[in-house]
């Protein structure tokens, strides 16, 4: 996959979130720092019950838009910590407490992360 490609995943992934009002949401560029993936999509779900819808809507959105389905998946049972690993893109979907425990945003606090959607009335210029 392109750095365009995985980004445009990365997206489509924060959208799907975003429609289920996961929170939180953050697009981290984490190819430099880690090697193994170009980007982690990080966000939250104020309970297991909205951890699992949010998930679920990842992934029929990535099949409906890409035709890609994740190479595996962690954590859906619990509903704590659900990792839904696509190869290039890393999605990580918290409980609201959980994501506090780990933060795992704090981990890669010198990235910038992506602006994926823009503040109401403001345009992305990034595409």
């Amino acid at each position: 996959m392109s750095a365009d490609e995985s980004l445009a995943l990365a997206r489509i992934v924060a959208t799907a979130i975003d429609d289920k009002k996961g929170t939180e949401i953050m697009i981290i560029p984490v190819g430099e720092v880690l090697g193994i993936t170009e980007f982690f999509v990080v966000s939250s779900g104020s309970n297991p019950r909205q951890v699992g819808a949010i998930c679920d809507a990842v992934l029929e959105m990535v099949r409906t838009e890409t035709g890609r389905s994740p190479l595996r998946s962690e954590g859906a049972r619990e509903q704590q910590w659900v990792l839904i690993d696509y190869g290039d893109v890393v999605v990580h979907v918290f409980a609201d407490e959980t994501r506090r425990f780990y933060e795992i945003e704090r981990l890669y606090k010198d990235v910038v992360p992506v602006v994926w959607h823009p503040p109401t009335g403001m345009v992305d210029r990034n595409g």
